[in-house]
């Protein structure tokens, strides 16, 4: 029965954790999860809420503030004082040892403290909401950079799947024309050569495949850990290759201007820069004087017995309104300096962002151009497949009727695997080139 119960909840929790983790993902759906479930999404989501809390942490340090503390007093061994004798009708010259105070004493305070002006504490307001918006910016490229990761991860596991199915068909026809040549070479109408090189050929297809095969197993892996789930899981891809490359070719892209103020990576270093200006104000407030009220009352006991839980116990209250005002005079140079430093780095910070404008320029070109390179590079390695799949038919009819050589026929067999191989890469360069140029402008597209 004991076992009956645990099967139950491993088959239920089975149940729950498959209904929590889709096996089945087109891009999209693996885009979407990924930006819920990776780990650096979810990190990035984390900061998010922390500046929040860094943000009113900031906030509270203007608003009152109630302190309360408990002072309890036993001294073992209470203090003497000495005092001239007179006083008490001794005679002139002679000191009396007197003790002060009971030996023990309680005394309990609260205390409201309210800051009314403070420089710093206006700049850290200022300084809170940008670490805010810093985190919300820090936020959105790392999803970004999660989306094109996705995209790589997907394409390349796409990538080896239509690999294998290529060598495998291209395996079937090797072998199939290694059959039919060692029967007419066992008949003595072909030459061993002819044998030797469809073997090689096989031979080397075979151990690509078994590579692919290698190769689209770490493929998943690394898809299954950028999308926020074990790396061994075992998922399904919906989508195929050629029908993403055809859904990515949208030059429409190109002709967008480069609003490069509009970029993630320009909002951050503007960010930067706002956050220099900040520090420099700090460092300038802090020659300002700063004031605070605060507002006290408790009680204290005193005896030489514990009696301070007694009902009986006699209490002596006591209250203190008072105004704290704290004002800058010298400090040997050390606030000029700091604000000399806050100025430094705030020109610092203006070169970069202008850096950041111009490399960002720089970068936007290079993705357009790449992408356009990839969408015509494609079309042409389509075309060349086409060219290399009817040579290679044609070889192999010139072949099985003997005017052509075996060599004529491996090497059209070479030139027709690269031009498969080609062919797949500028796929996955069309898909990786969008994902390059949307990330850099971001600019996501409906496709």
């Amino acid at each position: 029965m004991k076992n009956l119960s645990i099967f139950i909840f491993l088959m239920c929790f089975s149940f729950g954790f498959s209904q929590n983790t889709p096996t089945g993902f087109s891009l999209q759906e693996a885009i979407d999860y990924a930006l819920k479930n990776n780990r650096q999404a979810k990190n990035a989501t984390r900061d998010i809420e922390s500046a929040k809390q860094q943000k009113w942490e900031t906030t509270a340090t203007g608003l009152p503030q109630i302190d309360a503390t408990i002072n309890y007093q036993n001294f073992l061994k209470q203090q003497v004082s000495v005092i001239p004798a007179e006083f008490f009708g001794g005679q002139p010259g002679e000191f009396a040892e007197v003790v002060f105070g009971t030996k023990q004493n309680v005394a309990a305070t609260a205390t409201l403290n309210q800051l009314l002006f403070d420089g710093s504490y206006l700049v850290g307001l200022q300084s809170a909401k940008v670490f805010l918006e810093i985190s919300e910016n820090a936020k959105i490229k790392t999803d970004l950079e999660v989306r094109k990761a996705v995209i790589n991860a997907y394409g390349n596991v796409l990538l080896s799947e239509e690999n294998v199915k290529i060598l495998e068909s291209n395996i079937v026809v090797l072998q199939k024309n290694l059959d039919e040549t060692t029967k007419i070479y066992e008949n003595g109408l072909e030459e061993q050569e002819s044998v030797e090189q469809l073997q090689i050929t096989l031979s080397n297809v075979e151990s690509s495949l078994n590579n692919v095969k290698r190769l689209k197993s770490i493929a998943y892996q690394m898809l299954n850990v950028t999308l926020g789930i074990n790396y061994s899981a075992s998922i399904e891809l919906t989508d195929n290759l050629e029908s993403l490359t055809l859904k990515n070719i949208d030059l429409s892209l190109l002709s967008e201007n480069n609003d490069v103020t509009s970029t993630i990576d320009y909002q951050i270093a503007e960010n930067d820069k706002v956050s220099k200006e900040l520090l420099l104000k700090l460092e300038k407030t802090k020659a300002l004087p700063s004031l605070s009220a605060f507002i006290n009352g408790g009680y204290t006991a005193f005896d030489n017995d514990f009696v301070f839980l007694k009902s009986n116990t006699k209490w002596f209250g006591s209250s203190l309104l008072g105004l704290n005002l704290n004002v800058p005079i010298f400090s040997s140079g050390k606030r000029n300096a700091a604000t000399q430093r806050a100025k430094i780095n705030l020109e610092k910070a203006k070169d970069d962002l202008t850096e950041t404008e111009q490399v960002l320029q720089l970068q936007i070109e290079k993705a357009k151009s790449d992408f356009k390179f990839a969408a015509e590079d494609y079309n042409n390695k389509k075309k060349n497949l086409a060219l290399a799949e009817r040579i290679e038919q044609k070889n192999q009819t010139k072949f099985f009727e003997g005017i052509a050589s075996s060599f004529e026929l491996r090497q059209a067999q070479t030139q027709l695997y690269t031009a498969q191989q080609e062919l797949l890469q500028t796929m996955l360069d069309v898909i990786n080139a969008k994902a390059e140029l949307e990330t850099v402008t971001n600019k996501i597209s409906d496709n």
